[in-house]
């Protein structure tokens, strides 16, 4: 059987390349020109959520006068940790719908949940980084802790009798990797309501919980908790006593709360530079650091690179935490 082959001409190899270079032409011109109508924020949080506070700024920015000169509204879609509105979002499949999440859909979310409505990799596109949220271990007051150091040395003293609770996302994942590193026998509590959990910690009945800054917070002013480190490379300007779990001896516990843009899979590269370059000159705005910050969130935007580059570097984190611990899902 003889295999036959195409030649093309150089009149065919011109005419290929002329087409790809009005293609590209066209798809810049189409990110220049957008958005050609109202852009949505699909938050897989509620109302008043750190995500959300963090969504609702930036839109308010980006929506102005020399910039999208279009509106753009926010729109709530809470449930099952951010799954809910991830999940409805990779349905969309429209590129003046974006998503504005946490990374943990895409890099904790594989390895902890067993089963997820879409695919991690191939229907979000990283666009940019907005904020870093923050994230705290703390101990009711009554326990007499003063550090991590010494809730180890506490649970290494009386194994078995320590208790332990997580908010969602990477939290529950981070608190067993580091009992596991450190040799504890203690035991994990599961809510369904944070704020039950947060209550128990207050009262004594839970001995430690890992959850975002800002819902501990109030309770640690109130002299009900102490907060022994924040997850973050950096201090939080909430609370600037506290050290970082790496400055507090523990590194494992080091983890960041990556929020930040996503589009749908069929998103153009231009236009996801186009919109990042957006997203980093909001960022570079007075005052936008200030406000962030107030909610217990820093500013921290990106290229749709470095956001990949992040997202994956947490997700492989996550990979070793959890067959680290045995309980990954895959």
């Amino acid at each position: 059987m003889t295999r036959q082959t195409t030649k093309l001409t150089p009149a065919f190899r011109a005419a290929a390349c002329l087409i790809g270079l009005i293609a590209a032409i066209e798809t810049g011109f189409a990110a220049e020109g957008w958005p050609q109508r109202t852009v949505r924020l699909i938050v897989p949080f509620g109302s008043g959520s750190g995500p959300d506070v963090a969504a609702r700024l930036y839109a308010e920015r980006l929506a102005a006068e020399g910039r999208w000169k279009r509106p753009v509204i926010v729109e709530n879609r809470p449930g099952a940790e951010g799954v809910i509105g991830a999940t409805a979002f990779a349905g969309m499949r429209d590129d003046h719908v974006l998503l504005f999440s946490p990374a943990a859909p895409i890099s904790v979310f594989p390895f902890t949940q067993a089963k997820l409505a879409y695919d991690p990799a191939r229907d979000f596109v990283p666009i940019a980084l907005a904020v870093d949220t923050f994230g705290s271990i703390s101990v009711p007051a009554s326990l007499n802790v003063g550090s991590l150091a010494e809730l180890v040395a506490l649970a290494r003293a009386q194994p078995g009798r320590l208790n332990w609770t997580a908010g969602g996302g990477a939290f529950p994942t981070l608190l067993a990797g580091f009992a596991k590193t450190a040799g504890l026998d203690v035991v994990q509590v599961t809510y369904r309501e944070q704020n039950l959990a947060i209550q128990d910690l207050a009262e004594g009945r839970v001995h430690f919980m890992a959850t975002t800054l800002t819902a501990l917070l109030p309770l640690a002013h109130a002299g009900k908790l102490r907060l022994l480190a924040v997850t973050n490379k950096t201090r939080a300007a909430l609370a600037p006593d506290v050290p970082t779990a790496t400055e507090a001896g523990y590194p494992e516990v080091e983890f960041e709360g990556l929020i930040g843009f996503f589009g749908c899979r069929d998103t153009p590269p231009a236009l996801r530079d186009r919109i990042s370059a957006d997203v980093r000159a909001v960022a570079a705005e007075p005052g936008i650091g200030e406000r962030l910050a107030k909610a217990g969130q820093i500013v921290r935007a990106s290229t749709p690179a470095e956001f990949a580059a992040a997202i994956e570097e947490q997700r492989a984190r996550i990979e070793a935490i959890t067959r680290h611990t045995g309980a990954i899902r895959r």
